[in-house]
């Protein structure tokens, strides 16, 4: 599935030169491999929340759904179709109703330069505003899943070390405190990066030409980056939250059963 993802852009695209098929190809099969050793090793190394699904799970379909949909339109600006056509009116209809201003779809918009075609302009507010869409439902559901399903203490007991790899709770401090200043980081981090990466574009614009995503694999890949870390960084921090919650509540439990104890011994 990972393949599927990374080669989607390139075998719905046509025209892909040969040299990009083989680039993808090689990273295709790097990220393969890389998921697959680290879901089948017992001493988990980046992967975070590998076992408690389906944190991961949702988000890679809301990044896949990002780059196929995504695909779909620029492959119909070519071969239009009755789907192509369809996903495109959704595209268009979405970026505009987001398209106002100070919102992260017009900050897109503005970071193009002013020689920019109109039709590239309205590509990038089409693929802005569809790509936002997909990362706003992703974080609703994920919102929905830990509400109603508990997550992610229906499946039992949750196991700090396999599903926080990164996270050292010897490193000194409060345990629930360090939890819960990483979400508050990743939640600022998830709401103002799709403000901060258009303004940094545009600072840097002598360095990162946006005119460049006149290219469709780039403006694929960079719209649907634009869309998708935000909302991951928001499941993360709801997540480390929901952890540094569910040991304050464990640590409760705890200490009351040890008073219980006390007192019964007395």
């Amino acid at each position: 599935m990972v393949v599927l993802l990374i080669a989607t852009p390139s075998a719905l695209l046509p025209g892909t030169h040969a040299e990009t098929t083989q680039i993808v190809a090689l990273v295709s099969l790097l990220a393969a491999i890389f998921t697959l050793i680290e879901y089948n090793s017992h001493y988990p190394s980046l992967v975070e929340f590998r076992e408690a699904p389906p944190f991961n799970r949702l988000r890679f379909f809301a990044l896949f759904a990002g780059v196929f949909l995504l695909s779909v339109i620029a492959r119909g600006q070519v071969y239009p179709t009755t789907i192509t056509d369809f996903f495109t009116v959704i595209g268009r209809r979405v970026g505009d109703v987001i398209d106002f201003p100070y919102s992260p779809v017009r900050l897109v918009v503005l970071m193009m330069p002013d020689e920019a075609s109109r039709a590239l302009i309205d590509s990038v507010r089409t693929a802005a505003g569809l790509s936002y869409l997909i990362s706003i439902l992703s974080l609703s559901i994920f919102v929905l899943i830990l509400r109603l399903h508990h997550w992610p203490a229906r499946h039992g007991g949750f196991n700090v070390w396999v599903n926080l790899p990164t996270f050292d709770p010897t490193a000194g401090g409060d345990v629930v405190e360090r939890l819960n200043r990483d979400a508050q980081v990743n939640l600022i981090l998830g709401f103002l990066l799709p403000f901060m990466i258009p303004a940094i574009v545009k600072l840097a614009s002598d360095l990162l030409n946006p005119i460049s995503l006149e290219n469709p694999h780039t403006l694929i890949w960079m719209v649907t980056a634009w869309a998708f870390l935000p909302a991951s960084l928001f499941m993360r921090g709801i997540a480390l939250s929901r952890v540094a919650q569910m040991v304050s509540n464990q640590r409760r439990r705890a200490y009351a059963a040890a008073q219980e104890e006390g007192m019964a011994t007395a």
